[in-house]
């Protein structure tokens, strides 16, 4: 396969998620009706945005309400780094349901850029991929920082029903890694190979790079 021809530019990219999670390392007694109350262990969500310094507008269980802001910013807490990753990527739906409905970010990005889709497609989680793929914003071919896409991911690891629900999302195939590969050169598992292939063919937005994959196939 040709590995001259340059790869599109990567779309831009998503935002990272606007709530951040804490672990509550002890317990908070509320003072008033507006404040939340919280034991050692629980998760809580808050925005970034704040309408007041000094108290910040969290969720926790489902409720709502005030938590002192020297307490959130403290080590009262311990800030969980991309919680909606780590569910995705154990297949934890309690966890990722919890985290889609607090408003986490479908798009977040970790440190290697990878989406939550990536991780759920990529442990071959499908019931994590499916109720990511139901978001109404999310962004079903992001690449990370090697280039590669959720079917990337997928098609690599061998889950074929993984690479059914994304294409059925209108997973683009012809996105190229910064090896210059196509989700189908990964693929290890004819079934996928032809699902992907497939795909290609029916894509006709997408014929001139079909054309082009024929013609780098033939040519190795």
């Amino acid at each position: 396969m040709s590995s001259t021809r340059p790869t599109a530019p990567p779309p831009p990219t998503p935002k990272p998620g606007r709530v951040k999670v804490y672990r509550a390392l002890y317990d908070f007694q509320a003072r008033s009706d507006e404040e939340l109350a919280f034991t050692e262990g629980e998760l809580m969500y808050v925005s970034d945005e704040q309408p007041n310094k000094d108290w910040f507008q969290a969720s926790i269980g489902g409720k709502k309400g005030l938590v002192p802001a020297n307490y959130v910013i403290s080590e009262n807490m311990e800030e969980l780094p991309n919680p909606l990753h780590e569910a995705a990527r154990r297949g934890n739906m309690d966890m990722l349901a919890e985290c889609l409905r607090e408003r986490v970010s479908v798009n977040s990005l970790d440190k290697s850029g990878s989406t939550p889709l990536y991780w759920a497609a990529h442990g071959g989680h499908l019931a994590a991929v499916d109720m990511l793929l139901k978001q109404t914003k999310v962004a079903v071919s992001v690449q990370n920082k090697l280039g590669d896409t959720p079917l990337h991911a997928a098609a690599y690891k061998g889950h074929t029903e993984c690479v059914r629900l994304l294409l059925e999302a209108s997973a683009n195939a012809f996105i190229r890694n910064q090896d210059q590969k196509l989700p189908i050169d990964v693929s290890k598992d004819a079934d996928i190979s032809a699902l992907l292939d497939k795909a290609m063919k029916e894509n006709r937005v997408n014929e001139q790079e079909y054309a082009e994959y024929l013609s780098d196939s033939d040519a190795d």
